[in-house]
């Protein structure tokens, strides 16, 4: 399935939907306003909780959990390196990693070494606008969580993580 994520600009929490790719929502994501760290909940479009999601803070490096009816499912962390990202994502699901380019443009997320997703950011656009490719057999909001993750490492982490 395609998705489409495009954040809004001039916000004070972060508040977006998720579309498909002919521009029908699919879910919501709401951020919490004056939280220590970045909190966000991925609903579908009967109000109901999917995914929350929780920076954790006082971190040299950014680390995100991710959570599913208020049980771990999944742990982010950004590794040290010099060029390429690297990430350690634990999960209650299977062994994922992701392969990045050096502008943090184009993502492949991996699930046991085989490609999953594909993620692809718009160079040119008012707002961070992602294209979002997931295998249907996959949980989608799980795989959707770990890309608004890398979107607030990489984008909105120079306003909220430093």
């Amino acid at each position: 399935m395609r998705y489409i994520i495009k954040e809004k600009i001039f916000t004070f929490a972060d508040r977006f939907n998720i579309e498909d790719e002919h521009g029908y929502p699919q879910y919501k994501v709401v951020g919490k306003i004056f939280s220590l760290g970045n909190k966000l909940n991925i609903y579908d479009l009967n109000g109901r909780e999917l995914i929350y999601i929780e920076q954790q803070v006082f971190r040299f490096l950014p680390e995100y959990n991710i959570y599913r009816e208020r049980n771990l499912i999944g742990k982010i962390k950004k590794e040290f390196t010099f060029f390429k990202p690297k990430f350690y994502i634990e999960s209650s699901y299977a062994n994922f990693t992701i392969e990045g380019d050096v502008f943090h443009h184009n993502f492949n997320i991996l699930k046991n070494g085989k490609s999953i997703a594909w993620i692809n950011k718009k160079w040119i656009s008012l707002s961070d606008t992602y294209s979002v490719d997931i295998l249907d057999e996959e949980d989608q909001p799980f795989i959707l969580s770990i890309v608004i993750v890398l979107d607030q490492i990489f984008y909105d982490g120079n306003r909220n993580n430093s």
